[in-house]
């Protein structure tokens, strides 16, 4: 039934103007402010995620969106010059380096960053 509908995904975030700013200037993207006051983010694979604003807003404890990039490593010194702060861990299943990559823990190389909302995002190697 809805294997050939058309998906998008949205979260909230409590300062719009904050997060068209990060989005934009930040991470390069474009997004667009509709009628509505909610930010549009159009990906070239026909992919689209939309934020808005919620005054009781509550920051995902999850990652909501994943950029897939060619060389983690390199976007990572990429946004850390820009201000981007990377999440470190260690854990027993999940450590990361210096820079906030997880590597070799069984899954792919992948470092997770907030918005300015408080909601993580990642950058995940393809």
């Amino acid at each position: 039934m809805l294997q050939n509908s058309k998906v998008f995904s949205s979260y909230s975030v409590d300062d719009i103007a904050k997060a068209k700013t990060f989005y934009g200037d930040i991470l390069g993207l474009k997004p667009v402010l509709n009628e509505m006051g909610i930010i549009e983010l159009h990906f070239g694979d026909g992919g689209n995620v939309i934020m808005y604003p919620k005054d009781n807003h509550q920051p995902a404890s999850f990652t909501v969106l994943n950029f897939r990039v060619n060389d983690v490593e390199a976007a990572v010194d990429e946004l850390t010059k820009k201000g981007v702060v990377f999440q470190k861990y260690d854990h027993e299943h999940l450590r990361t380096d210096e820079k906030g990559i997880s590597r070799d823990n069984g899954g792919p190389t992948i470092a997770w960053f907030k918005d300015p909302a408080g909601n993580f995002l990642s950058l995940i190697e393809e």
